[in-house]
């Protein structure tokens, strides 16, 4: 007994010597850190004393049949701190601060003598790690077969989630028990999307929103994704245990490395309380600062377009011909019939530019204004648009030269129907035809299965791709808006250029599939943390029946629709309904005018995923603030605390509020407006109708 005593006691002694712990600058996180007995990597977090993550392991597979997770020593260790505020180029807040503290640990594996390096940054709102592959002589070149990491959860928690698939972020977002899980997946996976790639095994993407039974609200996500693929989650439904599944190519490999390179960060950030998960800047913080020495020429955007005329079932269409059998750069469009609905022609899209002009709104979108949208049939050819060459009923330069004599932006289409292959071969070219015709900002579409057919929407190719093109564009000084691209971790602030992105389910799904009331309550916990969203609320016409076949209805109040704007957070914020329906509401419609896109401050009032959010924010460099409140399917009153607002002087609020009888079922377009004054003391109980909301806005008397 005393030999075995003595042995433990030489273990525990061992382990001690790598065990590294790294605290918070607040002191509430404590991060744990030491090597196995095989020599594993592994770390814990706890929060409060609670814990948040039990040991878990940590590690790569690299081929050829390398092990890079095991037979560690631990050759050097530092520990560093940071403590500074940097000035956002657009944002939330127009300040933020990085507070952190920092441990980087050198591993070597004993008999390869391989080298591994992990650094962790622990800060007040939670943790990020990343693994670095130093330059070194027995490793240069090598293939990514799978990363190791695991996130052992404490618990059974409940889960925001939507299935993991290679090429798409567009299901409805499901709420259920971790253990539930692998009950509802198959559900939850049964959508008709463009284009589908389920895991093979049972796994959720990121970023996750999960809440503990203790109180704790736990977000598990990625930073600075860069040359690398994007991260899903695998799930042991019994033991909670997540461990990373990354995108793989068609080949079955995740990555191609080189050594000198880092992987991105791996994001927990936790609170017991779901307003600091929303107020967290941990991503952002995490990525490499602004790489564009001029920003000037980068604008939040308000935005109108033709655009929503393509769903209602109006019949309005982004072709100009119904002639099939067309060759991009060999068919004479001018030789082809019309077909009569095409939207995006220079007489209609100058009623938009005048509208636009009229109402203070920065931009017109126009979708459909190239050649190739009769023949777009995803997969099946790759040479399908041509993006510097208009339909005949486009002008490009008399809408140039309108829309600039009314101060007015016209917003670039690009969609590629994922023949990304020919957009790449395109793409200078059309950066110049967009630059030499007054063009500074574009929307880019990825609708379908990627060409090159090997590659999928959130694989290493691709993620190269988004990036390249944020790149380019920032050389020729163009804004960009990805749709149906790879999830956000927060590079817009390397690239602020990248203003928005879809990679979610936007409003255009409440013109098919639908769109469930607590939607956009959960969207800011899930989608949202790694960047703004591109998701063109505004929709005041609810019912669709009324342009034609179409039998949609939309999921909310228009009240919430208003609300939107504050709560969903993005620099570029489109006005999405049809211009006649905002005429017939114009004091309603007033608060989409009002409202800001650019901020200085945020104040996170109420939270609760799934159930409610409302949230205050300051517009930059004015007097001037703004609410949004919303709810899910349950009426609820909101205690709205204006304590943000400064000490010693009166505001004036326009409250734009659902009405008594109000419901998005039965009576969604019901609102009241009420002005009254209000101070920094003020503290209003506003009633939501059943997936309805409150907006606000305040000025200074």
């Amino acid at each position: 007994m005393r030999t075995i005593f003595v042995l433990l006691g030489l273990l525990a002694a061992s382990v001690t010597v790598n065990a590294q712990t790294l605290t918070s600058p607040d002191g509430n996180f404590k991060m744990q850190f030491h090597l196995s007995d095989e020599g594993k990597p592994v770390y814990s977090l706890m929060y409060k004393e609670k814990e948040v993550i039990n040991e878990s392991k940590m590690g790569l597979q690299i081929s050829p049949s390398i092990a890079f997770d095991r037979n560690f020593s631990v050759v050097e260790t530092k520990i560093d701190s940071c403590d500074t505020v940097w000035k956002t180029v657009w944002g939330q807040n127009s300040e933020i601060r990085d507070h952190h503290k920092e441990l980087w640990v050198a591993l070597k594996q004993e008999k390869s003598g391989r080298l591994l390096n992990i650094r962790f940054r622990l800060f007040n709102d939670g943790l990020g790690f990343r693994y670095e592959f130093p330059v070194q002589n027995n490793l240069r070149h090598f293939t990514l077969k799978e990363e190791l990491t695991e996130f052992q959860l404490a618990g059974n928690h409940k889960a925001f989630w939507i299935p993991a698939d290679y090429d798409t972020n567009e299901f409805q977002i499901t709420t259920s028990r971790l253990s539930e899980v692998p009950l509802l997946i198959d559900e939850a996976r049964n959508e008709p999307l463009a284009c589908k790639s389920p895991t093979p095994n049972l796994a959720v993407q990121t970023p996750l929103m999960l809440k503990s039974d203790n109180g704790l609200y736990i977000n598990i996500h990625e930073a600075a994704l860069v040359n690398y693929p994007a991260m899903h989650l695998n799930l042991d439904a019994e033991t909670y245990l997540m461990s990373a599944h990354l995108t793989p190519d068609k080949n079955g490999n995740k990555g191609y490395i080189q050594t000198g390179s880092v992987t991105p960060w791996r994001t927990i950030i936790v609170s017991d309380d779901a307003r600091d998960i929303l107020a967290s800047n941990l991503i952002l913080n995490l990525n490499e600062p602004c790489k564009i020495e001029d920003t000037s020429w980068i604008k939040p955007t308000k935005y109108v377009g033709v655009w929503w005329e393509y769903f209602t079932g109006g019949g309005s269409t982004w072709a100009y011909t119904d002639t099939q059998d067309v060759v991009i750069g060999q068919t004479d469009y001018k030789q082809l019939k019309p077909n009569g609905h095409h939207g995006a022609n220079t007489a209609h899209v100058k009623e938009y530019i005048d509208f636009a002009a009229k109402h203070g709104f920065d931009a017109v979108l126009v979708e459909g204004w190239n050649e190739g949208w009769e023949d777009n049939y995803a997969y099946a050819k790759e040479f399908i648009y041509s993006f510097t060459t208009p339909y005949p009923d486009f002008d490009v330069k008399e809408l140039q030269a309108y829309a600039a004599s009314k101060g007015v932006k016209i917003i670039m289409h690009h969609e590629t129907t994922s023949s990304v292959a020919d957009y790449e071969r395109q793409m200078d070219d059309a950066f110049r035809f967009m630059k030499d015709n007054g063009y500074d900002a574009v929307k880019t579409g990825y609708v379908g299965p990627i060409i090159p057919r090997s590659e999928h929407h959130d694989g290493q190719w691709m993620v190269n791709h988004y990036n390249r093109v944020a790149e380019k564009a920032a050389q020729y000084k163009i804004m960009v808006n990805s749709h149906e691209a790879v999830r956000p971790t927060g590079l817009c602030r390397t690239y602020p250029n990248w203003i928005a992105q879809e990679s979610a389910r936007g409003t255009e799904f409440e013109s098919f599939n639908g769109i469930r009331p607590d939607h956009q309550t959960i969207l800011p916990f899930t989608r949202l943390m790694g960047g703004p969203m591109d998701y063109t609320p505004g929709i005041f016409e609810g019912d669709l029946s009324v342009y034609g076949s179409n039998k949609a209805k939309l999921g909310t109040t228009l009240v919430k629709q208003l609300a939107l704007y504050v709560t969903m957070y993005s620099p570029l914020q489109m006005a999405a309904d049809l211009y006649q329906n905002y005429e017939k509401y114009p004091d309603a419609f007033q608060f989409i005018k009002d409202v800001a896109v650019d901020w200085d401050h945020t104040y996170i009032l109420e939270a609760e995923p799934g159930d409610y959010i409302t949230i205050a924010r300051k517009a930059k460099g004015k007097n001037e603030w703004y609410i949004g409140g919303i709810t899910d399917e349950n009426s609820r009153e909101a205690l709205i605390d204006f304590s943000f607002l400064p000490k010693g002087k009166k505001y004036q609020a326009v409250i734009y509020a659902d009405g008594k009888k109000a419901d998005w079922r039965t009576n969604p377009k019901e609102y009241v407006i009420e002005t009254r004054t209000v101070s920094h003391k003020t503290k209003l109980r506003q009633k939501l109708a059943p997936s309805g909301g409150v907006a606000i806005s305040i000025k200074e008397l």
